[in-house]
């Protein structure tokens, strides 16, 4: 059986490891896979049973968006690098993958060049080296010097990788849109669909929402790491007191994995009043309460719309726009003048105004939209395929000079990539 050899790294939210995961679960159904994370984890989340899991000591983004912190470690910033880039180089030694997939980068991940590198030096001089293959969403996160920054990842997929994988449908957003530079790309470039998860735990299956006929509101916070989603479900707890007169209804919110314990307790203290909510910490299979849902109110992210999109539920959701980050406000903006969706603004979160937009959106029939979700499926086959063709397994792209490693040196504010 071939292997495959997966890195991914979550420093804010938890969406980047959500997808991926998914993907490797789905190539796990033809090939052996090693899923290195580089990220915290919470004990609540599942991994598929037939991965191989590589944890490396994790680090995350600071409150600031400005640089990496340690988690769980009294080893210095600069000790644990040395540790994950002796961790990571062992871990792909004794693999000995077929194709190697780092998730994000080149595009971003910028603050990990110094284990990234040494990697695909390390693969690119095998006699026989892996595919190797950059994994991405549909829209990327535009940089404040965004030519240099596309000259820069050009540069490196050129001299490193076969091909970039897409997960999105090309029919609703195409890479250029959000890097200008295809054309300048030696590799391939392909679309996968957008990857939905496809696990029901069994302890989602026997859910009862609205039972005795009032609306059921599913709320959920993504991973919870982030303040606006502190801030929607605030809003949506004290939307809920608004509501109790007007219309029955029971609410369901999920505050995430990530969620600090003071902004935990914080919307305890504001649900311990309602008799119509329920407050739980976290869900694994978020779909699984969309589809017995009338309504979801959400955040953004690529997951939590694929879980909307896949289950066809009623939503209002909350993009995402710190640090002028665009892409969840792009993807629910177009989403929302196809009629799939309402995307809620600052405006809409007192609660009144909430209340009155909850009443209206469950009143509202979502447009159907015809988008290819079947992303992790495809990704094997497409990964197949490549191989395949590839023979021996030598380069398929040019052996032109790479950047160096202090190209990478930071000289703008660091850009955090969320769910």
């Amino acid at each position: 059986m071939k292997r495959v050899m997966f890195y991914c790294q979550h420093v804010l939210g938890m969406g980047h490891l959500v997808r991926s995961t998914a993907i490797a679960g789905a190539l796990a159904e033809k090939f052996s896979v090693r899923l290195v994370i580089g990220g915290k984890i919470t004990g609540d989340f599942g991994f598929p049973e037939n991965i191989d899991l590589v944890q490396l000591p994790a680090l995350q983004s600071d409150p600031d968006c400005a640089g990496l912190l340690v988690c769980d470690s009294s080893l210095s910033l600069e000790e644990i690098k040395a540790v994950r880039s002796r961790m990571l180089l062992d871990a792909f030694d004794k693999f000995e993958p077929d194709v190697l997939i780092t998730e994000l980068f080149p595009f971003g991940r910028k603050r990990f060049v110094f284990e990234l590198l040494p990697l695909l030096e390390r693969a690119h001089g095998r006699a026989v080296r892996p595919l190797m293959v950059s994994s991405i969403r549909d829209i990327l996160v535009t940089k404040k010097d965004q030519p240099n920054h596309e000259r820069r990842v050009c540069r490196t997929l050129n001299k490193f990788y076969d091909l970039v994988l897409v997960h999105g449908d090309p029919n609703f957003q195409r890479l250029e849109e959000t890097f200008g530079q295809v054309a300048g790309l030696r590799c391939g470039v392909e679309y996968t669909g957008y990857v939905v998860q496809r696990k029901m735990p069994a302890a989602a299956e026997g859910v009862e929402l609205g039972a005795d006929g009032s609306p059921a509101i599913v709320v959920s916070d993504g991973s919870g790491g982030c303040q606006a989603g502190h801030l929607l479900l605030e809003s949506v707890l004290r939307a809920a007191a608004a509501l109790e007169d007007r219309i029955p209804h029971r609410f369901v919110v999920f505050a995430g994995p990530l969620m600090p314990t003071e902004a935990y307790e914080r919307l305890q203290g504001l649900a311990a009043g309602l008799p119509n909510v329920t407050l739980e910490q976290y869900t694994p299979d978020l779909a699984a309460y969309l589809r017995r849902a009338d309504l979801s109110v959400s955040m953004a992210g690529y997951n939590t719309v694929m879980d909307i999109l896949s289950t066809g539920v009623r939503s209002l959701v909350f993009p995402v726009t710190t640090n002028d980050d665009q892409e969840q406000a792009l993807r629910a903006r177009k989403l929302e003048k196809l009629g799939v969706l309402r995307m809620l603004g600052h405006e809409h979160l007192t609660p009144e105004r909430l209340a009155l937009e909850i009443q209206g959106a469950l009143r509202s029939k979502p447009s159907s939209l015809a988008l290819k979700l079947s992303g992790g499926e495809t990704t094997l086959c497409l990964i197949e395929k490549h191989l395949a063709a590839r023979g021996d397994g030598t380069s398929q792209s040019e052996a032109i000079p790479c950047f160096r490693e202090e190209d990478w040196a930071e000289t703008q504010r660091h850009e955090i990539y969320g769910a």
